[in-house]
């Protein structure tokens, strides 16, 4: 490749493809895709007579004309799905000349020869998708990046549909002659520097990322005979990090899981600075076995957590919820990836998960500056798949006899629950009083997933402000200093209702909103309290004590 070229001269070059060690695709259809677009569209409205500038693209020589993407993998994947979306839609006003034909052979497809190719795990759904057009329907994605492919083409072709083949012309045009430049390297040692090189000019990639190239760095330097062998390895368990990724990247941040597989790794919660524990490891001579051993605990701690988000949080009531309360990951994670390694099953790592969540609900309803990662570090350390003592620790935590650990106690915990509680902690809460009511108390398995009710609103029963009526004749009591102060912010007057539903009846009287009440069965409960159609102190009071008694026996 010549290092100053175009669009359509680099991908007519050879065969460039996405090395499964290297992240899929990521761009989302919101931002990175449609401004993708939009630049592109007003360069071609300026009417500028210099060329559309696509960046650098750096490349590790394979084979002949073969090439690995090392930097900028996710503006080339994106510039061949808008080429491929292009091209359907011309063809859709016109046979292509023979000069398209001829550029479309040599960017796109040529034969049965794809020029460009994605990871080995979403490489199908491109071509099928993308690229062929064998595959149109949704069904079976699997991958949030194979789900970024799809919405990226929609997205491109809903956007081209619209305009005119004049227009497409200069959108082609403007693309497959929009300049840029490549670095090739020869070798994997090259790239690396290089990818390192420009993370230290600017470039932002994730600690992850970063942890990455700085292991494959240093086996380069320091393999010896291993190195073949160990690069292997560690692009092997990249390519399962990354599928896992893939699945769970939209409910858990990626370097977290560094972090967390850090606290696992040298068994301590109170672990923080994943990049400077890190350099410091790989300034030891013990760098390739810290090498081989933290690859590995990366690599089981994304399958361990793949398999905690999806098919667990599906099937254990206890994993959903401690999940769903997102509260104290920095402690539950280290917890649940140990636990996986020790063999537990789903039952018992629920009930671990539903230990440790009583202590994260005391905490965000107490709202204690006490760091709780020093006070569970002892059990943390001696935690090798008994959950006896953890479990037992938590519970001698919320009635202790030492001052170190009272601050999650009964008494404050009671006390908090009189006062106002932070929104997102009262729809949890909220969430898990409707499932007591629909399990009537029995404590069964079968419940409402918090992430069923949409865009969940916390509704004020009585409304923060008051209605145009009189709040008496309205249904409710009198606004008066004790009502402010003491009931219009308290669980009692919380509801849960879905956002349509809550911006329907605003601050409407209280029949009016009571008739809508049909949804959720704490919904229905409100009718039952109020034959009378009237919300006031009393009735308030009567709830708050319900859903408090509630609280303090499941918590």
């Amino acid at each position: 490749m010549e290092a100053s070229t175009n669009i359509q001269a680099m991908l007519s070059d050879g065969f460039i493809f996405v090395p499964n060690y290297q992240r899929a695709y990521s761009w989302d259809q919101e931002k990175q895709v449609a401004v993708f677009l939009s630049d592109i569209e007003q360069y071609v409205q300026s009417k500028s007579k210099s060329k559309y500038y696509f960046g650098h693209f750096l490349f590790e020589k394979v084979g002949e004309k073969k090439y690995g993407v090392v930097d900028g993998q996710q503006r080339l994947t994106t510039i061949v799905i808008f080429l491929s979306a292009l091209y359907k839609q011309l063809k859709g006003i016109r046979d292509l000349t023979e000069e398209e034909e001829f550029e479309y052979s040599s960017m796109i497809r040529l034969a049965s020869r794809y020029r460009f190719s994605t990871v080995d795990y979403d490489n199908q759904l491109f071509k099928e998708y993308v690229i062929d057009r064998t595959k149109k329907d949704k069904i079976g994605l699997k991958t949030e990046s194979e789900k970024r492919i799809v919405a990226a083409y929609d997205f491109f072709s809903s956007k081209l549909s619209q305009k005119s083949e004049e227009e497409l012309l200069a959108l082609y045009s403007a693309v497959k002659s929009a300049s840029c430049s490549t670095y090739m390297v020869e070798n994997e040692s090259d790239a690396i520097q290089m990818f390192i090189f420009q993370n230290n000019r600017g470039k932002k990639p994730t600690n992850l990322e970063i942890v990455k190239a700085q292991f494959m760095f240093n086996v380069h330097l320091y393999g010896g005979e291993e190195t073949d062998n160990l690069l292997s390895d560690i692009k092997y368990r990249f390519e399962n990090i990354y599928r896992s990724i893939s699945r769970i990247e939209r409910k858990i941040d990626e370097d977290d899981i560094l972090v967390y597989t850090q606290r696992v790794f040298f068994n301590n919660l109170n672990e923080g600075n994943a990049l400077a524990k890190v350099d410091e490891e790989l300034a030891k001579e013990s760098r390739i076995e810290f090498i081989k051993g933290f690859t590995q605990g990366l690599s089981s701690s994304f399958n361990y957590l793949e398999q905690f988000f999806t098919e667990d949080y599906d099937k254990n009531y206890n994993i959903h919820s401690a999940i769903s309360l997102r509260s104290h990951y920095d402690i539950l994670m280290p917890y649940v990836i140990k636990a996986y390694s020790f063999g537990l099953d789903r039952e018992t790592i629920g009930t671990l998960c539903n230990s440790l969540e009583t202590l994260f609900l005391r905490q965000l309803v107490i709202r204690r500056s006490a760091i709780m990662s020093y006070r569970l570090n002892g059990v943390f350390q001696r935690f090798t798949g008994n959950i006896e003592e953890t479990v037992d620790l938590i519970n001698w935590m919320k009635n202790p006899n030492d001052w170190w650990f009272q601050y999650w106690d009964d008494a404050q915990f009671d006390e908090a629950l009189n006062g106002w509680i932070e929104e997102r902690t009262a729809k949890f809460l909220l969430w898990k009083y409707e499932n007591y009511l629909l399990d009537g108390g029995k404590g069964g398995y079968d419940f409402i997933r918090f992430d069923s009710i949409p865009e969940k609103h916390l509704e004020h029963i009585a409304p923060q402000t008051k209605t145009n009526d009189e709040p008496v004749s309205a249904g409710y009591c009198e606004y008066d200093e004790e009502f402010r102060n003491s009931f219009l912010n308290c669980m009692g007057n919380y509801l849960l209702l879905s956002a349509p539903h809550n911006e329907s009846i605003g601050n409407k009287p209280f029949e009016l909103k009571r008739s809508t009440y049909t949804q959720l069965l704490q919904q229905r409960e409100i009718q039952d309290m109020t034959p009378d159609i009237i919300w006031d102190k009393d009735k308030i009071a009567l709830r708050q004590k319900n859903i408090k008694e509630f609280i303090k026996s499941i918590y």
